[in-house]
């Protein structure tokens, strides 16, 4: 009996497109009824058919549309999330919309406008759209958006014609409490992220096994680089790591591990942010949030190893993130003029590639040896194993 294969389906950033040229044909042709737009994904070069929920003129020289989230067969809290999109003609001396006053408009900051120099479209953050605290509040449209936006609607402006496009996520503030992406200084809504408009359903079972098969197809290599998600990979490539020898995981590190094994794989360097990659200390490994969690508990239980005092204990404990926790144990180092948070992390690190280790052997009596490296939020290194130290420097 064959299995029906995981079905993918499309990033947010798609479906704001395809809601923004949906507004875009309404404004030029008033039609009473868009169903689907055609959407050009440039990463992969396609082009796909999005649904239209719903459109309609809302002022003068403004138009409303709304699409649905469908991140195919994933574990994803965005699902049938709605997607509004503003579209207005725009001209240099125009006043900003009225409607921006109201359902639109979330706080001021997230209005900073997205602009490349000459370009005839402005990209703006409504509500639900997240602001990155880190980056001036600019709204937490990425790149990949911008460039998807940019690229299907100039194709559809004349040279002399603007637009403005305010993007609104109605459920996207409630929804970011659920997310991690205030540890990635993105606070107040959702990002429009991704490095592709395709989906793919990394949270569903199926996916396991096409993550073994890149891993088979790379086993020849004597070391390999995991990396859980796209930061990681990001990451790793910045510092020299060949392509070839990095196999995405997701949270499917446990059975990744043991199929390293399998494969005779001699080493592997586990490269991530250390939110996920704390839970391996603990011996969960597979780290998706809905499953099993335990960050602050494994992170309390080795700083009261290192002999911290019950009230940094308790503040650990009670940490809402692993990056509160990190920010915690680097005050104290401020303020003392010590390296607990070193201390803690090399602790954390070498448990990470011990149980790692042990687990491979206890499924399939291989020795595999495994290294780590963590980052934080801001993408830099906290923290490389012995192994880890070795590992990188073996494959960089």
């Amino acid at each position: 009996m064959t299995s029906t294969p995981p079905r993918f389906g499309y990033t947010l950033p798609v479906f704001a497109c395809a809601a923004a040229i949906a507004a875009l044909r309404w404004l030029r042709q008033e039609q009473p009824e868009i169903n689907t737009v055609s959407v050009d994904l440039i990463e992969p070069a396609d082009t796909v058919e999005i649904p239209i929920e719903q459109v309609a003129k809302i002022g003068e020289g403004m138009a409303l549309a709304i699409t649905t989230s469908d991140p195919g067969d994933n574990l994803d809290l965005t699902r049938n999330t709605p997607i509004w999109v503003l579209v207005e003609w725009l001209e240099e001396d125009k006043k900003q919309s009225p409607f921006l006053n109201g359902v639109a408009k979330g706080e001021e900051s997230v209005h900073s406008s997205l602009q490349t120099p000459h370009s005839s479209i402005r990209i703006k953050g409504g509500e639900g759209i997240g602001r990155m605290v880190n980056a001036g509040d600019k709204p937490a449209i990425y790149a990949y958006a911008q460039r998807l936006l940019q690229e299907n609607l100039q194709r559809l402006l004349s040279p002399e014609e603007k637009i403005q496009v305010t993007i609104i996520l109605p459920f996207g503030r409630s929804l970011a409490q659920r997310t991690s992406n205030a540890a990635f200084g993105v606070v107040d809504g959702l990002s429009l992220l991704g490095t592709t408009g395709i989906s793919q359903p990394l949270s569903a079972t199926g996916q396991l096994e096409a993550f073994r098969e890149e891993l088979q197809h790379k086993a020849h290599f004597d070391c390999l680089v995991f990396c859980v998600g796209e930061n990681g990979l990001d990451l790793a490539r910045q510092l020299g790591i060949h392509p070839d020898r990095m196999v995405k995981t997701a949270n499917w590190l446990g059975p990744m591990l043991v199929e390293a094994g399998l494969q005779q794989v001699k080493s592997i360097l586990l490269f991530g942010y250390h939110g996920k990659l704390i839970k391996l200390a603990g011996g969960i490994f597979h780290t998706h949030h809905h499953l099993a969690d335990g960050r602050m508990e494994i992170l309390t239980a080795h700083c009261a190893k290192l002999g911290l005092p019950t009230a940094a204990l308790q503040a650990i404990f009670q940490s809402a993130t692993a990056e509160d926790a990190l920010f915690y144990l680097r005050q104290l180092d401020d303020a003392n003029g010590g390296a607990i948070a070193d201390q803690v992390y090399s602790s954390l690190s070498e448990a990470i590639d011990t149980r790692s280790q042990a687990y491979i052997r206890t499924m399939i009596d291989t020795q595999v040896t495994v290294g780590s490296l963590l980052f934080d939020r801001d993408r830099r290194i906290i923290v490389k194993s012995q192994n880890g130290a070795a590992l990188l420097y073996q494959v960089c």
